[in-house]
């Protein structure tokens, strides 16, 4: 498999996979749901597997760092997306990395923030749905066996941390509701909507100033001192970024400092397993979505634009604060120290932070029937329908 020529693949009809479950995540039912809806359409499939229960945060992290990766042709990740931020991190602090992340992965929703698992289900031309039945068709997906290879987000902080995204970074309300709803996990995905809700009350502004190279822009040749070429760094050189104490090149696009209600960088089509923020498309290879919301919208606005995004809708509303863009990379600095980044539903603290695209870098278990732009659609038979 290569990532970088694009196009589909498979899993082999004899196929293992090591399933790395989160049994605390969401609702703390996805040990009873693996054996009640995965296990028997694996059984179907003949796909075999060994079961690995993570027991705190960063334990899967910490697991797949020392797996014998040969022993498995896939890592299944079954929990939120928190989860898979872990496993991805994990390979890629790995002496063998290069290697390591192009081990196949499987996004099985059981947690209450189960946007990868959700853009899949979207990319495979099923219908949004929630819960058990899209877990039912994530499953359908690793039994088809098909795979394609998926854009990475590499992340830079001003201390110095080296990050990878699978999903998205977010920064005022999103990550505000996302982190601070923590304490009603048990709710499931009715958390945001009651920390929607909760942060609407009290609405809050933080002021920063966001650049961004927008996708398709004529790039002058790779930066004279990239932001991480040494020695002492593993993972993909970040050819477009330069270090955080430079300003950005000249060719990318500066938004003036102000203050905002919230920035997203989005590799995926949702937000959540109800979140259709991205109804444009799937991102071609290499770029990614930004949004960003000015201070100055009212709640009423606001609140509009969150129940629209459920059918993907929250763009038709032409509200003059949301800003959209496609783009190949960005920075984001913080002004006020206040307010928390999330990386895939993680916490990150508030200084400056900048990311690019690695396109087509992992593969993921997809079944994917919406090819990027500029790709051929693939030939082969439609999505089963879910059971």
């Amino acid at each position: 498999m290569d990532p970088a020529g694009g196009g589909g693949s498979l899993l082999p009809e004899r196929c293992r996979v090591l399933v790395l479950l989160n049994p605390r995540g969401g609702k703390g039912k996805a040990l009873q749901l693996f054996w009640s809806h995965v296990q028997p359409l694996l059984a179907q499939a003949g796909i075999s597997f060994t079961l690995m229960l993570t027991e705190r945060r960063n334990h899967a992290r910490e697991l797949v760092q020392g797996l014998e990766l040969g022993r498995w042709d896939a890592l299944v990740v079954m929990s939120g997306d928190g989860l898979m931020y872990e496993v991805v991190n994990g390979l890629m602090e790995r002496p063998d990395w290069e290697t390591a992340i192009r081990k196949p992965l499987c996004s099985l929703p059981a947690g209450s923030g189960n946007a990868l698992a959700a853009s899949l289900n979207h990319y495979a031309g099923y219908e949004q749905v929630t819960n058990e039945d899209l877990l039912t068709n994530c499953t359908l997906l690793l039994c088809r066996r098909l795979l394609e290879p998926m854009n990475l987000l590499s992340l830079q902080t001003a201390s110095g941390l080296r990050l990878f995204s699978v999903l998205s970074l977010s920064w005022g309300f999103i990550a505000d509701v996302d982190l601070e709803s923590e304490k009603f996990r048990r709710l499931g995905e009715l958390r945001f909507t009651l920390g929607t809700f909760l942060r609407l009350a009290a609405l809050r502004v933080y002021r920063g100033r966001l650049a961004y190279l927008p996708a398709g822009r004529g790039v002058p040749g790779v930066p004279a001192s990239p932001a991480v070429d040494r020695q002492d760094q593993q993972g993909p050189t970040d050819a477009h970024l330069v270090p955080l104490e430079e300003p950005v090149p000249a060719h990318w696009t500066v938004v003036p400092e102000q203050d905002f209600v919230l920035v997203l960088a989005l590799l995926h089509s949702h937000l959540g397993s109800e979140m259709f923020a991205a109804p444009m498309g799937r991102s071609a290879a290499g770029t990614m979505h930004l949004f960003y919301v000015r201070a100055g919208v009212s709640r009423a606005t606001l609140l509009r634009l969150f129940l629209a995004m459920e059918k993907g809708k929250h763009l038709e509303q032409a509200c003059p604060y949301l800003v959209y863009a496609p783009v190949v990379a960005f920075r984001l600095e913080p002004k006020d120290g206040k307010g928390v980044f999330a990386a895939d539903g993680e916490l990150l603290v508030s200084e400056a932070v900048q990311g690019q695209v690695h396109a087509d870098y992992i593969w993921m278990v997809s079944g994917c029937v919406e090819p990027p732009p500029g790709q051929k659609p693939r030939r082969g038979s439609p999505p089963e329908k879910p059971l």
